[in-house]
């Protein structure tokens, strides 16, 4: 039975198959694309083959347990076609164990949507990611066709169909010098617009990169810092937030004892396998040179390319931490962030921490006490609503009813006592 869900439901212990649907085909020519340094004026017109697209399916389903999590990205993974992604879908069924959850989410730059799009995500619970960079004088400065033309009325245009549709959206916002200064004004343009969801990632500047050393940004820890305190301002809004801002979600899951949503933030890389429009697989998006090829789809089995040198190397650079790391005080909140930003030795040790940790540790600094505050509201909120249930507390030392993995006499069970001395729960 094809158990369509959005991907925001799939456990986020779930092997994860990332695609580039259409490897670096697309139909913009974006200046601060890392595929394609500048934008390709004539696409390649690649597309994933039936065969490989069927292989992949059916293996990945095979080792499924229960969920299993699809990212269509690119280029533009639109212009692979409908027909593609209903074939899609269609063999996703076919190949599922009863009962499996299915999660798809696809990340575009938004020009192609149209109603029959919209519909077919719709039906299918797609979580679709569209890229905006902010209001129209921000995102046409960087965001724009192969003959230079702007693209944000055509976008907003199309995010009209996710909308009619009622189709799950978020907005990824890529940072850089032109709207880096603008936490006001993206936040006001975000809460005008009615977008809840709201991802920010660093612009990268991937040319002239040194061996051993992260990627050049468009931006430094400086000016991201300070952007994530202006905007941590606005997002907190006295203690009552209306909007989801990614990193703060992260942060205050940590607060609350939970892990981070995203890969950057956690303790351990998430196990995704990134897979080329040819079927060559990745350990990472990062990770995709000739080092860090695991093998192929085309040709080797699922557990063959999972159980790859070069994949259980990756799987140990997250844990290797300079010793700058090792010392902080707040190491729990970020875990020395993607390693692709630290700067490593020739050895393979790293040498310095995260490109953005004084980013990190400004924002840490100006607002670890009112994350602490929402995630305790937040655990209030966890426990007054297992007391309405009228179910029974669990024993000291059961798992937590908020779902930590700690035990409850660790977790949540002193609060609970606290509130049943002020005599808010039972």
């Amino acid at each position: 039975m094809y158990k369509a869900t959005s991907a925001r439901a799939v456990p986020r212990n779930t092997l994860g198959v990332m695609w580039k649907t259409v490897s670096t085909d697309c139909n913009l020519a974006c200046d601060y694309c890392y595929y394609t340094a500048g934008g390709r004026l004539e696409p390649l017109k690649h597309r994933i083959d039936r065969v490989l697209l069927e292989k992949t399916i059916r293996e990945y389903m095979r080792h499924s347990d229960g969920a299993v999590g699809f990212a269509w990205q690119g280029g533009e993974p639109l212009l692979a076609g409908l027909p593609f992604f209903k074939e899609v879908v269609a063999l996703q069924a076919s190949c599922a164990p009863p009962n499996t959850l299915i999660g798809n989410a696809l990340q575009t730059n938004g020009t192609l949507l149209d109603e029959d799009w919209a519909r077919f995500f719709r039906e299918f619970n797609f979580l679709i990611g569209v890229s905006v960079d902010g209001p129209r004088e921000i995102h046409d400065g960087h965001r724009f066709t192969a003959t230079g033309k702007g693209t944000f009325d055509l976008v907003m245009r199309k995010i009209g169909h996710l909308r009619r549709h009622h189709v799950d959206f978020n907005i990824l916002t890529v940072l850089h010098e032109g709207n880096v200064h603008r936490a006001g004004d993206l936040m006001a343009f975000y809460a005008r617009e009615g977008f809840d969801y709201v991802q920010f990632i660093p612009g990268m500047r991937f040319q002239a990169r040194e061996p051993h050393t992260p990627a050049r940004y468009r931006i430094t820890a400086d000016q991201y810092g300070r952007f994530l305190c202006e905007t941590f301002d606005i997002w907190y809004n006295d203690g009552a937030p209306r909007m989801s801002v990614r990193m703060f979600d992260d942060m205050l899951s940590i607060h609350a004892g939970h892990e981070a949503g995203s890969c950057n933030h956690r303790r351990a890389c998430s196990r995704t396998l990134v897979l080329e429009q040819n079927g060559d697989a990745y350990p990472c998006d990062f990770y995709m040179g000739p080092d860090w090829r695991l093998g192929t789809m085309a040709t080797d089995p699922l557990p063959v390319i999972m159980e790859s040198p070069a994949y259980r190397k990756f799987l140990q650079l997250k844990e290797r931490l300079p010793e700058q790391c090792r010392c902080c005080e707040y190491l729990k909140f970020c875990n020395g962030g993607c390693p692709r930003n630290r700067t490593w030795n020739d050895d393979g040790r790293p040498a310095r921490p995260h490109f953005f940790c004084g980013a990190y540790r400004r924002l840490f600094d100006h607002a670890h006490e009112r994350f602490a505050s929402l995630a305790r509201k937040l655990r209030t909120n966890w426990l007054r609503d297992y007391a309405r249930t009228g179910a029974r507390w669990p024993e000291r030392n059961a798992p937590c009813i908020c779902g930590s993995g700690r035990k409850f006499k660790r977790c949540c069970g002193p609060l609970r006592e606290e509130l049943m001395a002020l005599g808010q729960c039972r």
